[in-house]
């Protein structure tokens, strides 16, 4: 089992567009900076939960289905919390209080992966990767005169519909189905964090609380999922 969760997307159908080789305004760099800037705070709460998710990781595991179903539940909630305290405090504790419970939640994936002979470096494999992904997309955002802005409606039914495939996949526990859902996974999320910085910077999005909100989950999601293509691609086993 994979995790796999999705963030609330509060705006879609809105239209953000700056003008071919103009400026990025000087408070949509402010909220860029502070959004980084709480995505490096959010890792302190991910790294614990992580850590105690290991420990614990036969609560999830015991029962998954159930487990998903409520852990996707709370994030959910959490990520309304968060919208509805976005210019207070409240916000960003929510925030840290949802990132720690969804590094808990990768406790059973990353004990498989370290069960593996190679699963430290597979781990490592991962976070790079999942580094590297953000700096393209960013590096994109930041550069390219095409306004991705269109790809919003598109990338939300595209995550609903890989939702309801991975819920599936719990009862039919397909190993083929689960392989093609976490390189969509990887696929969508890498345009979701296109789409979100892209909006960032062109002033779409002025509260970093919820911008840091999307990107994570974006980084979140595209981890775990290619921590489960290179298990099953790679993993030496006893």
């Amino acid at each position: 089992m994979q995790p796999e969760l999705k963030p609330v997307r509060i705006d879609q159908g809105r239209d953000y567009t700056l003008a071919q080789g103009a400026a990025v305004p000087a408070a949509s760099q402010k909220v860029l900076r502070n959004t980084y800037l709480l995505l490096a705070l959010t890792m302190v709460p991910t790294a614990i939960g992580a850590y105690i998710g290991i420990a614990t990781s036969s609560v999830i595991t015991a029962n998954p289905i159930i487990s998903t179903v409520v852990m996707l539940a709370a994030v959910i909630g959490l990520q309304f919390g968060i919208a509805a305290n976005r210019n207070s405090g409240i916000g960003v504790a929510l925030l840290l209080l949802m990132t720690g419970l969804l590094g808990w939640f990768l406790g059973p994936l990353l004990n498989v992966a370290l069960s593996l002979k190679n699963g430290m470096a597979l781990v490592g494999y991962a976070a790079v990767g999942t580094g590297t992904i953000f700096l393209a997309m960013g590096a994109i955002a930041a550069t390219a005169k095409r306004d991705f802005g269109f790809m919003g409606k598109f990338l939300f039914v595209g995550m609903i519909a890989l939702l309801v495939a991975m819920l599936a996949n719990l009862w039919l526990q397909i190993p083929a189905l689960a392989l093609t859902i976490s390189t969509l996974v990887v696929v969508v999320f890498s345009l979701f964090l296109l789409y979100d910085l892209q909006r960032i910077i062109r002033g779409g999005e002025t509260n970093y609380i919820m911008a840091a909100t999307g990107v994570y989950m974006s980084l979140f999601n595209i981890f775990a999922n290619l921590l489960h293509l290179l298990m099953a691609l790679a993993g030496e086993r006893d």
